[in-house]
């Protein structure tokens, strides 16, 4: 999709299992507000520093992240909602994740931003959180993980 989906509800979603709870609860919103539901993935397309112990000749290109960025983000929507998961716009951001969920929000005019919690009994919030509480023009829904 090209066109601006005003009044959406934007999800950030993280390599892993632990958006599965976030998504969901933000394709519950989507429904409840009839709006469109943007998911976000971000990636680093980094490929200066490879984790210790990785041999150099095994980092990817920055087009290689995107892809496999994509894919990941692919695979978390489709395990949450199943059948619904055509009607998620999947987008991937080159760059910081919550610069990327900032944006992007403000681009679709979103009524609300929903993101993965780090753990169901921990009250403390990522950077990620953080910096989206700080900088979003709209509500933002911390949701913990399922415990």
């Amino acid at each position: 999709m090209s066109d601006v989906q005003t009044g959406s509800v934007v999800v950030g979603v993280e390599d892993g299992d632990c958006s599965r709870t976030a998504i969901k609860a933000a394709a519950q919103e989507a429904r409840f507000r009839h709006a469109p539901l943007i998911a976000v993935m971000a990636y680093s397309g980094d490929r200066a520093m490879a984790p210790a112990g990785r041999p150099a000749a095994s980092l990817r290109t920055a087009s290689e992240e995107r892809l496999v960025a994509e894919s990941a983000l692919r695979d978390a929507v489709i395990d949450a909602l199943g059948e619904d998961a055509d009607q998620v716009e999947l987008r991937t951001a080159l760059g910081l994740a919550g610069r990327a969920l900032v944006d992007t929000a403000r681009w679709a005019d979103a009524q609300l931003i929903v993101l993965a919690g780090r753990g169901s009994t921990s009250m403390l919030i990522g950077t990620v959180s953080q910096y989206v509480l700080r900088k979003a023009h709209c509500p933002v829904l911390v949701v913990p993980e399922a415990g």
